[in-house]
């Protein structure tokens, strides 16, 4: 008779089947997977990167973005992206990289002459 006792934390396995053979469930949080949390802080304004944590699923760090990050009502949108999921480009890497967009002047409107009534540009 298997008397092992198995723990189920929240997230762990919503819809997914529940793990056979009587094993005991991860706790640690660092086996969960680290996810990046975007906060918009008012209609109308883009989603900044805030911070970063981690949950066993979406819905958990959604959760736990809003305790962490928006305490104060300060967010009307979050965003969680997993870690694994995002891709950059290698900053040491960046004269190489943008150098090719400097043979383009068409892109650059320094030679454009603005009026005056333009203040912002």
């Amino acid at each position: 008779m298997n008397n092992s006792i198995i723990k189920y934390y929240y997230g762990d396995y919503g819809d997914k089947e529940a793990p056979t053979g009587g094993g005991a469930v991860k706790t640690s949080t660092d086996e969960w997977p680290l996810w990046e949390i975007f906060i918009r802080s008012k209609q109308g304004l883009d989603h900044k990167h805030v911070g970063s944590l981690h949950a066993v699923d979406a819905q958990m760090a959604i959760e736990n973005a809003r305790d962490v990050y928006t305490r104060r009502q300060e967010g009307v949108s979050i965003w969680v992206v997993e870690s694994k999921h995002i891709h950059a480009s290698n900053p040491d890497e960046a004269e190489s990289f943008y150098e090719p967009a400097n043979d383009k002047v068409y892109r650059h409107p320094t030679f454009y002459d603005l009026p005056e009534e333009i203040k912002h540009m």
